[in-house]
């Protein structure tokens, strides 16, 4: 992923009412000494701001997104959204090369999609399938941890080696 998206997965889970360290590193998958640099470039940009305040065990901090931080995040959600339209209409115009290229093209925005419940999970298998690879050739497998949760009653033997998953639509 790259440093835009990872600011963008950061501001994201903070927008989502995450305002503890490590639950934003948990949840943006990003660690800490790189979400250190993150938020200190989220700040300067106005975009978060922190709050200390005492607690029983001493200082508390908490990470707070800004007015300008909230309409920034809509404006990156409403760009990955595109970026996923495009994905959509190369897929459902049949065109495999277009289709791969955009992929290619996407690579580094696929995780936020995921993060954020951009992507439709039946197309974008659907969409490996008509290229003829897996979802692990374009998703890193820290991304694809837990999805086996969010499948219902599937077995292991429902997923590829790569993590990808084996769907026939019959088409």
């Amino acid at each position: 992923m790259n440093e835009e998206n990872k600011e963008t997965s950061v501001l994201g889970v903070i927008n989502h009412g995450n305002s503890k360290f490590g639950k934003i590193s948990r949840e943006a998958r990003v660690e800490p000494k790189e979400l250190e640099l993150i938020l200190q470039r989220l700040e300067d940009s106005g975009w978060i701001r922190v709050e200390k305040k005492k607690g029983w065990i001493g200082e508390k901090i908490e990470i707070k997104s800004t007015e300008e931080g909230i309409r920034e995040f809509e404006r990156q959600l409403k760009n990955l959204q595109e970026k996923w339209n495009q994905l959509e209409n190369s897929y459902k115009s049949g065109n495999k090369q277009e289709l791969e290229q955009k992929l290619k093209e996407n690579k580094s925005f696929l995780p936020s999609m995921m993060m954020f419940g951009i992507i439709d999970m039946m197309m974008f298998s659907m969409m490996f399938s008509m290229i003829g690879t897996s979802m692990g050739n374009f998703i890193p497998a820290e991304y694809m941890q837990g999805m086996d949760n969010d499948v219902g009653d599937m077995s292991e033997s429902d997923f590829g080696d790569d993590g990808g998953f084996d769907i026939d639509i019959g088409f």
